[in-house]
């Protein structure tokens, strides 16, 4: 059975850090693209970073380049997003997703963790 587990989400201040980790289980997820995906209440599902198989490539949604990271460790498993300078708007459900390809849809999502930012 294929799972995507999310954890590191939590309650933080304003301008703190949190990590995030993704560990995928059930099939072999090396090849994979990897993605984190946010929603918060009444607002859409929103695209946050990306991780292709090899960890070469990485894509970030407009609203987190430049304090957010995704990164997977040599072994492929797990995925993490570094999440810096945060803000309230930053406040979420995480989802991590995973996709056979860089262009495929995405198959597999986790349960998501919440992450709280307070001003």
């Amino acid at each position: 059975q294929v799972q995507l587990v999310e954890a590191g989400g939590g309650l933080l201040q304003a301008g703190g850090p949190l990590r995030l980790s993704c560990v995928a289980s059930g099939r072999t997820f090396s090849n994979y693209s990897m993605g984190w995906f946010r929603q918060a209440p009444g607002k859409e599902r929103e695209f946050v970073a990306r991780i292709n198989g090899s960890g070469g490539t990485t894509a970030y949604g407009d609203s987190v380049k430049g304090r957010f990271t995704i990164s997977r460790d040599t072994a492929k498993n797990p995925i993490y997003l570094q999440m810096n300078s945060l803000k309230p708007e930053d406040t979420a459900v995480y989802y991590c997703a995973a996709a056979s390809s860089w262009t495929r849809r995405y198959d597999y999502w986790g349960q998501g963790t919440q992450v709280t930012v307070s001003s």
